[in-house]
């Protein structure tokens, strides 16, 4: 067996050994526990306030983009920072890329600015 397979054996172990440590703790665990349910125990809880109504709400669709927008600019900004630290190794080419990247980028934002996504109502 090579060294990178054994190594890779290990990690194996070792990922199941964590996997049966927290099975096994989390079963004591459950035998250890008090358990009294009661009708007052099972009710659902709101902040302190009765719940009214039916728990089905149907959220509208623009918070979601909005929150979707949020994540893609969020992880295209994890791709501008390598660019930056080592700006000087990439030169011309390097700022061109990037240019071309970030005004991708402002025209996704222009477009989704145009479209009123970006309203929160």
């Amino acid at each position: 067996m090579s060294t990178f397979l054994r190594s890779f054996l290990v990690v194996v172990w070792f990922g199941l050994a964590a996997v049966l440590i927290a099975g096994l703790l989390l079963w004591v665990s459950s035998l250890l526990r008090p358990s009294k349910p009661g009708r007052e125990k099972m009710l659902t809880y709101e902040s302190g306030v009765d719940p009214v109504g039916e728990g089905w709400s149907q959220s509208q669709v623009r918070y979601y983009i909005f929150a979707l927008l949020f994540v893609i600019f969020d992880v295209e900004a994890v791709f501008i920072f390598p660019w930056a630290t080592q700006l000087e190794r990439y030169g011309m080419f390097g700022l061109v890329e990037m240019g071309i990247f970030v005004s991708v980028l402002l025209l996704g934002l222009v477009y989704a600015w145009r479209k009123g996504v970006l309203r929160w109502v």
